[in-house]
């Protein structure tokens, strides 16, 4: 089998090529999809497939009651752990231009106050140590 026998990708937003109809023929369904521009293909198709994770599949409506955007959209995160790792990002901050800047101040981590903490569990009888 030659490479031209193989389905094609384009260079544009739409590939130029077309499905081979044998190709199209074996399938369920194909979507494109990207985020517009095409900045950030992998992000957003990890949005699209957690909105899908949301839907019903009974229409194709938009689902009622989720955000389509996230407290940080296109931006990339950055988690630091410790004091000086915060430090060094301020001060690459600093250095680079950047657009953004710190969403939460710099602290310990701390146990939300919903958890359990002591565990619901009891210890087996007889269980020796």
């Amino acid at each position: 089998m030659r490479a031209s026998e193989f389905i094609q990708e384009g260079f544009s937003a739409r590939p130029k090529a077309k499905m081979h109809p044998d190709h199209a023929q074996v399938q369920k369904g194909v979507h494109l999809a990207r985020d517009p521009g095409g900045y950030d293909r992998i992000y957003h198709m990890n949005r699209l497939m957690m909105a899908a994770a949301c839907a019903d599949g009974k229409d194709k409506k938009k689902i009622p009651g989720v955000d389509s955007s996230s407290w940080y959209e296109k931006y990339n995160t950055i988690h630091p752990y410790t004091e000086q790792e915060h430090n060094m990002i301020h001060q690459a901050m600093a250095t680079v231009p950047t657009d953004g800047g710190p969403i939460v101040d710099d602290h310990r981590s701390l146990e939300p106050e919903h958890v359990h903490r002591v565990s619901p569990v009891k210890g087996f009888k007889g269980y020796a140590r």
